[in-house]
């Protein structure tokens, strides 16, 4: 491997950070242009193969990437600083409209905005489904999964974990007996674009990503030690049932066992802080991921809006605002601070596994199942958005709410079918749907305030 001076490699990623808007597939997107295409750092075979064990691992795989690639190209400094900046950009700008949130979220000014953002979510939304399962869904086999992943979350409501392991086990089997889950697809095809022999890091195992004992350990005792220091010292200090100590072990839980993205994330999500702990509204978790569509960073920033929020409606004996920001920072760092140990752990031995045909028919799998969950997503989300109420109904022995049809938001059904239409019909991007739609609902929410 050629030397690559860390300043450049300081920039390129800082670039990369700014631009990371739109979602993970933007975002895998940027890095693939900017590293293979314009740098030629990384071979694209190489990319490929990096991206698909990012896939496998919980947690945003768009920023793992970042840590992994850049571990390839700086070792262990170069890994933490492309994952650190890839997430800091976020986090100050969420930060920020979370205080804008809790202050004058009630001013039908920006009430109006978040209203105008929640509709276009819930678009983007149901284009991540069609987006994904286009990709995905070449086959009868995982058509069958991503049914069957339907099925059991929203019928069911089976666990997500339990659906995204299951899937990739069927898919391990599938592989391991040589078949493929994708039609006309065989294993081992050979990636075009840049060769890794004329990339930058060669097509060798570069010295520092082979098995070293000693780095391994002690990388893993710190970052292990890194986030549990936290938790811990929570649960020593305020016991189990504290607001701080639920959200260290909620978000840890979730970085442990949370695949497929930001979007079957936030099915887990909802599901828990809305459900179990109450710490925010359905419609909240929709204007949390109109915050993280809008800026740059990994689309599950939006569980910064989460802890935010949780910390601010159960502050104890801080200030709420102070409560609020110790609250999202804690949310960031158990959420993100895992993410470098999955890389580091395991990029030195998957390295070593090129074209391994059971781990790719696991990943067809897993992609598969997590478009029945993102579809389970879009189906709560527009019960919650465009319905006022629900009412209980019983299928199969278990209780599912189904929106009330005489609840129905006019205004915000209107939104969301010009919203879809601009994302499905005019290909409009993501920033200008939901500027369009921020400013539609700000001024629905202002004429009928001055009416």
């Amino acid at each position: 491997m050629r030397s690559l001076p860390f300043a450049e490699f300081l920039r390129t990623y800082a670039r990369i950070a700014a631009l990371s808007f739109g979602g993970p597939a933007g975002q895998i997107a940027v890095m693939h242009r900017i590293l293979v295409d314009e740098k030629r750092w990384i071979g694209e075979a190489r990319f490929l193969h990096a991206l698909n064990y990012c896939m496998l691992l919980p947690g945003p795989e768009a920023q793992q990437l970042a840590i992994y690639t850049g571990w390839l190209l700086h070792r262990t400094k170069g890994g933490v600083v492309a994952g650190t900046l890839f997430v800091l950009p976020g986090f100050v700008a969420i930060l920020a409209l979370s205080f804008l949130y809790v202050l004058l979220g009630h001013t039908p000014a920006i009430a109006g905005l978040f209203f105008g953002l929640k509709a276009a979510v819930l678009a983007l939304v149901l284009q991540a489904v069609i987006r994904i399962g286009s990709r995905a869904l070449r086959s009868r086999g995982t058509i069958a999964i991503a049914a069957a992943a339907f099925v059991a979350i929203f019928l069911f409501d089976a666990s997500f974990p339990l659906i995204v392991l299951t899937a990739g086990l069927i898919g391990w089997i599938t592989g391991r007996n040589g078949m493929s889950l994708r039609a006309g697809e065989a294993h081992g095809g050979a990636a075009g674009g840049l060769s890794d022999a004329d990339s930058l890091l060669g097509e060798h195992l570069p010295v520092h990503a082979r098995w070293n004992p000693r780095w391994w350990l002690g990388t893993a005792a710190t970052l292990l030690a890194l986030w549990a220091a936290p938790v811990v010292t929570l649960l020593a200090l305020f016991g189990s049932r504290n607001v701080f100590s639920l959200i260290a072990l909620f978000f840890s839980k979730m970085a442990v066992v949370t695949f497929g993205g930001a979007y079957a994330v936030l099915a887990y999500v909802a599901q828990q802080a809305v459900g179990t702990y109450h710490w925010l509204r359905p419609d909240e978790m929709l204007t949390g991921l109109g915050m993280a569509e809008t800026t740059p960073g990994p689309l599950i920033m939006v569980v910064q809006f989460v802890g935010f929020l949780a910390g601010y409606r159960q502050p104890g004996v801080l200030a709420p605002l102070l409560a609020a920001t110790l609250a999202a920072t804690l949310t960031v760092w158990v959420t993100f601070v895992p993410c470098f140990l999955w890389i580091f752990l395991g990029a030195p031995f998957i390295e070593r596994l090129r074209a391994n045909a059971a781990l790719s028919t696991a990943l067809a799998a897993i992609t598969a199942a997590i478009v029945g969950v993102i579809l389970n997503l879009a189906v709560w989300f527009a019960a919650h958005s465009l319905f006022h109420a629900r009412r209980s109904v019983t299928l199969f022995g278990h209780a599912i709410d189904l929106p009330d049809l005489s609840s129905i938001d006019l205004q915000a059904c209107l939104l969301t079918v010009v919203a879809v239409v601009a994302v499905f019909r005019f290909r409009v991007g993501t920033l200008p749907v939901l500027g369009s739609c921020a400013a539609a609902g700000f001024a629905l929410m202002m004429g009928g305030h001055a009416a």
